[in-house]
């Protein structure tokens, strides 16, 4: 028998022995680039040949990077850790963005969430701002959702609202309100690492934001107000306590219940999250909060007042005695003004009624009905335009002692005999507060009180006895 053959082992492709370690440098610095933008083999191959004059087949290329990827180790970090979580232990919480419609108008909103970490039962609340009031309106409302505290901590990513410098590891320097807030319900924060890499740290929050939108924000929600639209995703937190979650025997609901118990104890009074603010009222009876502007009374001008600035309102107060109340303005240079907050100012400038912008925004928020508009059109017909005005805003004057329905009632009955006189207004609304008597039933047992005797005038007969004499 012929002796067996020698076989000697020959190096796979030697022509790319030189740029191998160019190519895995290439591969492992793409662990840190986003998945779509990743060498693939054809792009090694090109920049081989354009930036270091490689005379190599692209096939070559593709067979060295399919093992190189497979041989190449891996990175212990990106290794995601199973956890269990103690029962009320532990929370997560996060803003996600939302888009719904408010009567007719697309808007985007901004979903407070907070996730339990063991039951997976989750708080959702949607504001028009991140800011810190809603930030910290947020917790209480979950807190007293709740009905207690986690008693370990609650994870937070780098909001602005609760850090004001990220430094060295974990630490944090917070910001005051946030401090306030943990040590009224006395919990511990846990803010994970800046990033997409700190990401999976609080993955329960992150999972539970896109599967509550999937399941019931789609269609998009189309609402009068932001309360509605709150009021439809508070229905959808009870819906949820049925579902389960992957991999658990009981519904979200029964592990709540359970978990419930273990929270920690909420103090006797919630935490006040709005912020104590003391501007100035300028030359248009307004006050410049988070630069947007808000109307109050003319007789502030030029004074500094009181303002409580709350997640959803804007409260100005005089003293004890609040002075103005709005909705809470998103964006900036913005406005929100009241008409009745000018009236004083013009019943002495009637020329300025009609182009004033607190009259644009009563009509648009109904405030200044059809009923208005004719009696101006009337009063001004009849009295002339200074005459009109100040007549129409008397009428306006009526609405802060007397019910509105009442006073268009009023001006309805007024302009139905032809009169534009503003006190019959304000006679005919009077009347539509009072209970006609016909509406009025006495029991007969109560006028007993009222009953008298009959007088007796006997003794006026001796006055007729002198005279006769």
């Amino acid at each position: 028998m012929p002796p067996e053959r020698k076989v000697y082992a020959r190096r796979a492709a030697p022509v790319l022995d030189p740029w191998k370690p160019i190519i895995d440098g290439w591969l492992l610095a793409d662990r840190d680039a986003p998945p779509k933008q990743r060498h693939t083999a054809r792009r090694v191959w090109q920049r081989l040949v354009d930036e270091h004059g490689a005379v190599i087949s692209e096939s070559t290329v593709r067979g060295y990077v399919a093992s190189a990827k497979r041989d190449l180790p891996a990175v212990i970090a990106d290794v995601k850790v199973p956890q269990t979580h103690v029962l009320g232990a532990e929370a997560e919480v996060d803003f996600g963005d939302v888009w719904f419609v408010v009567n007719g108008v697309k808007t985007k909103g901004h979903m407070f969430v907070m996730r339990l970490s063991a039951s997976g039962k989750a708080f959702h609340y949607v504001y028009l701002n991140e800011a810190q009031q809603a930030f910290l309106d947020g917790h209480v409302r979950a807190f007293e959702y709740f009905g207690g505290v986690p008693t370990l901590r609650i994870r937070y990513d780098n909001l602005g609202a609760a850090v004001v410098k990220v430094l060295k590891g974990r630490s944090r320097e917070e910001t005051e309100q946030f401090q306030l807030l943990r040590s009224h319900y006395r919990f511990d924060s846990f803010f994970c690492e800046p990033g997409l890499g700190g990401a999976h740290e609080k993955g329960g929050v992150e999972g539970e934001i896109g599967r509550f939108r999937r399941n019931h924000l789609v269609p998009v929600p189309n609402v009068s107000s932001v309360a509605e639209l709150n009021e439809l995703i508070a229905a959808a937190d009870i819906d949820d306590d049925r579902r389960f979650i992957t991999g658990r025997s009981i519904r979200v609901g029964d592990h709540f219940a359970a978990e419930s118990t273990k929270l920690m104890e909420l103090p006797a009074e919630p935490f006040d999250p709005a912020l104590l603010l003391r501007p100035r009222v300028d030359s248009k009876s307004r006050v410049s909060v988070r630069q947007n502007f808000y109307s109050v009374p003319v007789r502030f001008v030029g004074q500094r007042i009181d303002v409580r600035l709350g997640a959803d309102t804007v409260i100005a107060l005089n003293g004890t005695q609040v002075v103005a109340e709005h909705v809470r303005l998103s964006g900036r240079h913005s406005e929100s003004l009241v008409l009745d907050h000018y009236l004083e100012t013009l019943a002495h400038k009637p020329g300025a009624f009609a182009g004033a912008t607190a009259l644009a925004a009563a009509r648009r928020a109904g405030a200044f009905t059809n009923s208005h508009d004719r009696y101006l059109t009337a009063a001004r017909r009849h009295l002339g335009d200074q005459s009109g005005t100040r007549a129409m805003i008397e009428v306006l004057l009526a609405h802060r002692h007397l019910p509105a329905a009442a006073v268009c009632a009023g001006i309805d009955a007024a302009l139905s005999v032809g009169s534009v006189d503003s006190q019959v207004v304000i006679v005919e609304a009077r009347r539509h507060t009072q209970p006609s008597s016909d509406d009025v039933v006495v029991p007969i047992g109560t006028l007993a009180r009222f009953d008298r005797p009959a007088p007796a005038i006997d003794h006026y007969d001796s006055l007729l006895k002198r005279t006769a004499q």
